[in-house]
């Protein structure tokens, strides 16, 4: 019997080493972690940024690229000119691609894309942009010449983002589950809840740069399931993972890339100024003045953050620090409920979406509020539900309280919008955001730039919390994974095996 075992033993052994002349070829697929499914797979009606990280720059493509480095590059178009004041711009545009159905990729479908994003009917989270554009014309097939209604130094960073994606006009009605593009992947399945698959496609025009021949993306919530995918190698990568906590154990195993990089995100407590009586600027303070930003940080992302005091993020053109507007004051901020008339204990909803760092930071934030007389009661809801009951433009905005990360770089633009979720209501901020768009001069803008802080800080549009840092874990092995983000995307054209 011992001998029979033993000879099992071996057999077995030796059918689990591959023979050099069977040796298996370098692996073409990756599973990828996600916190967060999508609502959706069309960039250019969502506004959640999980819509990003699958489709763009894989599914779609846009007009420019945006770098790991926040360099600009071109992508769908070839080249570009901008006029001297920097009000018009001329694109030529890449010839002979084609978007996966067959239809051919030219100024036509620009042109729909981008009036398609301006139109009264728009769900596009950047359509402010695009209503901005005095004109968009097509002089030929391979040219398109965006002229703006202010100067934009920006625009070719702007139109890299996913809210610029180049949709097939015929296709456009069902990009939301049925996504056509002119990108490297086509959607190969969607199990709801669970899992997106993107296959290569064939008809890419630079096919044999692309090493990926199929992308999972798995959804996964949890911190300690994301943590344990990664252990068990279920999951090849995953960016922006909820693992502060188990650091150490990644960087000591030998199999784990750890990447820590920046962003330009600005996590907030949202505060609904539509409401009484957070819409008086002293019970805004108060609710600013009871919040311990180190606190927050160390509770919500485990010390992976920067401090911010105001809607704008460290190493951006023109940040000031204005932290110290609305310093933690516990003190002053029961003062400032006083003087508004507010009885306290005041009751406030805190709906919270499910990341990590808000559901973690929600009860950081309760604990704290409390000591002022501020009960935060907490709800917390699914994406989708954020989105529709808080976020929405047309929707409800019904919440009082709710932490959030904004991830685009550029979106002061977003305060100045009637129907954004904040409610916030400055013809002061209005004019000021004119006064930027207007003056082309980087160090104009930049002074400029920091009024508007200083403004947003002052009248208390939101508790400013901090610019995250996001970590990044992957197989060692596995190369092209980006570190830093100036906008959450995931580009797979760059990924491949060693």
């Amino acid at each position: 019997m011992l001998k029979t075992l033993t000879i099992i033993a071996v057999v077995a052994a030796f059918a689990a080493t591959p023979l050099p002349g069977l040796a298996q070829g370098k692996k073409d697929s990756v599973v990828m972690g996600m916190t967060l499914e999508p609502p959706g797979l069309d960039p250019t009606t969502a506004a959640a940024a999980a819509v990003a990280e699958v489709t763009l720059y894989n599914v779609y493509e846009t007009l420019t690229r945006i770098n790991e480095d926040g360099s600009v590059s071109p992508l769908l178009a070839e080249s570009w000119q901008a006029s001297a004041d920097l009000k018009t711009y001329t694109f030529k545009l890449v010839k002979g691609v084609k978007f996966h159905n067959g239809e051919p990729f030219d100024s036509a479908a620009v042109k729909f894309s981008y009036d398609r994003n301006a139109a009264p009917t728009s769900t596009n989270k950047d359509k402010s942009l695009y209503q901005a554009f005095e004109s968009v014309t097509a002089p030929d097939a391979e040219t398109i010449v965006v002229a703006l209604k202010y100067s934009e130094p920006n625009l070719p960073f702007l139109l890299g983002q996913a809210s610029g994606s180049i949709v097939e006009p015929k296709s456009a009605p069902t990009d939301a589950t049925q996504p056509v593009g002119t990108g490297p992947y086509t959607l190969g399945a969607w199990a709801k809840g669970s899992s997106i698959t993107l296959n290569k496609w064939p008809g890419y025009r630079n096919a044999a740069a692309i090493k990926l021949s199929k992308v999972i993306i798995r959804f996964i919530s949890e911190p300690s399931a994301q943590v344990a995918a990664l252990l068990s190698g279920d999951i090849d990568a995953f960016p922006r993972v909820a693992a502060a906590r188990s650091l150490a154990q990644f960087k000591a195993d030998p199999r784990f890339s750890v990447q820590i990089g920046g962003s330009r995100a600005k996590t907030i407590v949202g505060i609904n100024e539509r409401k009484k009586p957070l819409d008086d600027v002293r019970v805004r303070r108060a609710i600013l003045a009871a919040i311990d930003r180190k606190a927050m940080i160390e509770g919500a992302v485990d010390g992976l953050g920067v401090p911010i005091g105001s809607f704008y993020a460290p190493g951006s053109l023109g940040y000031v620090d204005t932290t110290g507007v609305n310093p933690y004051d516990p003190e002053k901020a029961k003062k400032l409920l006083a003087e508004a008339g507010v009885t306290t204990p005041l009751e406030l909803s805190l709906k919270l979406p499910p990341p990590s760092y808000a559901r973690q930071g929600g009860e950081v934030l309760a604990a704290q509020l409390a000591k002022v007389g501020i009960i935060a009661r907490i709800e917390n809801v699914e994406w989708a539900q954020w989105l529709s009951q808080v976020f929405a433009a047309n929707g409800p905005h019904n919440f009082d309280l709710t932490i959030v990360s904004h991830v685009e770089p550029f979106d002061l633009v977003k305060l100045t919008e009637p129907d954004h979720y904040l409610g916030y209501r400055s013809e002061a901020f209005n004019a000021l955001y004119q006064q930027i768009t207007a003056t082309p001069a980087e160090a104009g803008r930049a002074k400029l730039l920091g009024d508007a802080q200083r403004m947003l800080a002052t009248d208390a549009v939101a508790g400013f919390l901090f610019q995250p840092q996001l970590i990044t874990i992957a197989n060692k092995k596995l190369k092209g994974v980006w570190k830093d983000v100036p906008q959450y995307e995931n580009d797979f054209s760059t990924w491949s095996w060693d």
